[in-house]
């Protein structure tokens, strides 16, 4: 073992030596699941899809009710996009459209067909239409 650090003799060796004590890693027990992994299912939530607060908004007062079905189709879209390498996403499913930010898998706004009428969406980079 090296006896200088830098060429200066230390007064004493430090417990882990000179290269310095290891980090412990996490030890899980045999038939448990990790904390992160817990963690990111319980963030996903059920279908996958969150929902910002202007999203929910949005739901709610344009009385847009969406079923497991739809839900389970909005998320086998986001998936398709973001197999595609899309970002920013519009989908278009049924008399609905959905703007998705697809990296952190969240609604941002829902629109439902008379709201859609004259409507210009921007800073999308793909579209995903649904049947």
């Amino acid at each position: 073992m090296p006896s200088k650090i830098d060429g200066i003799k230390p007064p004493f060796i430090p417990l882990g030596g000179l290269n310095g004590v290891p980090s412990p890693q996490p030890v899980v027990p045999p038939g448990q699941t990790p904390f992160a992994e817990i963690l990111r299912e319980k963030l996903e939530g059920e279908s996958g899809l969150r929902f910002s607060a202007h999203a929910q908004h949005r739901l709610k007062s344009r009385n847009i009710h969406l079923d497991e079905a739809s839900l389970e189709r909005l998320n086998r879209a986001v998936e398709r996009a973001d197999s595609k390498g899309a970002r920013e996403a519009l989908i278009l499913m049924n008399d609905l459209a959905f703007i998705v930010s697809v990296d952190n898998r969240t609604v941002i706004t829902a629109i439902d067909s008379d709201s859609m009428k004259d409507s210009i969406f921007t800073n999308i980079d793909s579209a995903v239409i649904v049947k």
